[in-house]
């Protein structure tokens, strides 16, 4: 959501976002409405002030004797008024939101400009891809060679984009949740969180995906809608509060399943489990300070960033261009994983700040010590990992020549002291 007050002070500012983001100017369009919503503002609060001084004036004539219908006439029809400038300045006022809530934040002052994923720009590498001495397959036929990754069954159960986990390969995906979250709720300080996986509007809302992506949610034939983050519950916690300074930052995780009916995403990775309706994932969230959330960005990309080194995985981190930023981030940071099987770097992460947008959209503020005013707080959100995607990453990178997996070092301990993946007997 965006701050009336400063789409008034600088029209030109607001626009210029809008056109880094490829959009049509849109302040005009804003203020106009504005206007008209402020005008019927003051025409109520004028003809509520002269209903109140007719109404003495008919006291004070009825009092002394007079004849005060005029007076009453008057009164009648200034009630008639009134209600037509509550209602109109009450329907321009959810015009302007309705308008704004689909306008997706402005990009920060550092973002690369570009129009798609081909101007990203790439910061850091870590690792070296492995070299193989064979042909490295791609995860689906490795699962599926070892018999414990079913995707004929998932199909028989609910259609495409859906997967069975078996024996080894579901004991490593829960492995590689639990390893994730120990790994952010004791090396880096989240707080682990259990939440609904059913939302309300209200919630989605705060976050940005409704009202705009609704064809990209499922949703219940109870008004509920699954989640297709923890980063909704997770976010909306704090939804409607006033927090004290000392509680910041708020650093909070959970391991969920995830849903998506990827609407866009035809003929897009149809095969294996890269692009899914159901997957599991860790998801951290902060509540920052607006004056430290650039730092505890880059902090929380550190957090991600260090599970795919615990793992052994390549990766880079690459700064999303203005073209292919979300709806509600400033500014993200993406991880992506090698993939000797694809040979290419896929997305396991995003990382995004997005200052104050959120938050106004909630109406989650906090209140410095010793001050009485209180500001819009900024949260951040990221991937801390897509747990299928890391399962991906590491059926693909630590695959051996006679189609067993090896099991990286940092998940032994959750799989019971298992070195290798084979097919169950």
């Amino acid at each position: 959501m965006h701050d009336i007050k400063l789409i008034r002070d600088n029209p030109q500012a607001f626009d210029s976002g809008l056109a880094r983001r490829g959009l049509a100017p849109l302040s005009s369009r804003v203020l106009d409405l504005d206007q008209r919503r402020r005008a019927a503002q003051t025409s109520f609060q004028e003809t509520q002030a002269r209903r109140n001084e007719a109404s003495k004036q008919i006291g004070l004539v009825k009092r002394q004797g007079g004849d005060a219908q005029a007076l009453m006439e008057e009164v009648a029809g200034l009630k008639d008024r009134l209600a037509a400038s509550e209602a109109e300045e009450k329907a321009l006022g959810e015009e302007i939101d309705r308008l704004l809530m689909a306008v997706p934040n402005l990009p920060a002052d550092d973002v690369p400009n570009g129009p798609d994923e081909s101007a990203n720009v790439e910061l850091r590498r870590v690792g070296t891809p492995r070299q193989f001495d064979f042909a490295p397959l791609e995860h689906d036929a490795i699962g599926e060679k070892l018999g414990l990754m079913d995707f004929q069954s998932a199909s028989k159960l609910s259609g495409a984009r859906f997967v069975v986990l078996k024996g080894k390969l579901a004991r490593l995906e829960r492995a590689l949740g639990a390893f994730m979250l120990d790994l952010q709720t004791g090396a880096h300080g989240y707080t682990e969180v259990n939440p609904p996986l059913l939302v309300r509007d209200e919630a989605l809302y705060g976050t940005g995906q409704l009202p705009k992506f609704g064809e990209d949610l499922f949703r219940a034939n109870t008004g509920h809608w699954l989640i297709p983050t923890a980063e909704v519950p997770l976010t909306n916690l704090v939804s409607g509060e006033i927090i004290e300074e000392t509680r910041l930052p708020i650093r909070v995780t959970a391991l969920t399943p995830c849903f998506r009916s990827e609407a866009g995403a035809a003929g897009k990775d149809t095969r294996g489990m890269i692009r899914q309706h159901q997957f599991t994932k860790v998801e951290l969230v902060s509540i920052a300070d607006p004056d430290r959330s650039a730092e505890e960005h880059e902090r929380m990309t550190a957090c991600a960033e260090e599970v795919l080194k615990r793992l052994g995985l390549p990766y880079r981190v690459i700064v999303l261009c203005t073209g292919d930023m979300g709806f509600s981030s400033r500014k993200t940071y993406d991880i992506e994983v090698w993939l000797p099987g694809q040979n290419t770097y896929r997305e396991i992460s995003s990382c995004s700040n997005c200052g104050d947008f959120q938050a106004r959209r909630m109406n989650t503020r906090f209140r410095r010590n010793g001050e009485k005013t209180t500001r819009f707080v900024h949260t951040l959100n990221g991937s801390g990992l897509a747990v299928g995607r890391t399962l991906v990453a590491v059926l693909e990178n630590y695959q051996q020549a006679d189609g067993s997996v090896l099991v990286p070092d940092a998940l032994k301990p959750y799989m019971g002291g298992l070195d290798v993946v084979t097919p169950d007997v």
